[in-house]
């Protein structure tokens, strides 16, 4: 296995950079993609940065330039469910982008020429992702959104799960992942710890998330993931 590790945020993927062994630097398409072990796992981290577009070029990248074979998504999302709470994690058991529409021509959230709505993760994957984060915090499995878009009003959220009854979590990048890596064969999951609720308060609460608590839970849960 070589694991590629991806974040959207620098806080979301520090503590994981400084756990990295013997680490190697490469900069390719004005990203910074650092090599070395983890936990005795050899692996790739990188900074998609935000939205579709640019996770989906760093996954497609990390899989034809520096040869990873799996592939985690670590980040914080909104709450889209009222049983989700900030400070739970949300596991990814499949990912629909929420702002695809090319209808009529395909139904609503279809990814054209796929046939797909939803790209499911990888069952053995997801599994082993979702009992590490169990040992950090409460965990959810199911439906997150993905869109270039920060939802960040209740009207928006409302629409949102109206759409999508089963939605758990919404962010920006992990359906862009795993529309890449269904593409190119390759194993992914999803890993989302929930930084706000996507409503009017989102923005703030969201920016001290991530300063005070996102890059811990990314660091417990890799280093739990890697070491089992």
């Amino acid at each position: 296995m070589r694991l590629g590790i991806i974040s959207a945020l620098a806080e979301e993927q520090q503590g994981l950079l400084e756990a990295l062994e013997s680490p190697v630097t490469r900069v390719h398409g004005m990203r910074e993609y650092t090599a070395g072990t983890l936990w005795e796992i050899d692996a790739v981290c990188v900074l998609s940065r935000i939205g579709k577009v640019a996770a989906a070029m760093t996954a497609a990248i990390l899989v034809e330039k520096f040869g990873v074979t799996h592939i985690v998504f670590t980040g914080v999302a909104g709450s889209g469910d009222a049983q989700v709470n900030v400070g739970d994690i949300v596991v990814a058991d499949s990912l629909v982008q929420h702002d695809m529409d090319a209808s009529p021509l395909f139904p609503r959230f279809e990814v054209p020429l796929t046939g797909l709505t939803r790209f499911a993760t990888d069952v053995a994957l997801t599994e082993r992702l979702a009992a590490a984060a169990a040992k950090t915090t409460r965990v959810h499995r199911g439906l997150i959104a993905s869109g270039d878009q920060f939802i960040g009003r209740l009207q928006q959220i409302t629409a949102l799960k109206t759409a999508l009854p089963d939605l758990l979590a919404v962010e920006m990048e992990g359906a862009a992942v795993a529309q890449v890596c269904f593409e190119l064969g390759i194993p992914f999951a999803v890993i989302r710890t929930i930084s706000d609720n996507a409503n009017d308060e989102a923005a703030v609460d969201f920016l001290h998330f991530i300063q005070t608590v996102a890059s811990r839970y990314a660091h417990e849960v890799i280093e739990n993931f890697c070491k089992n």
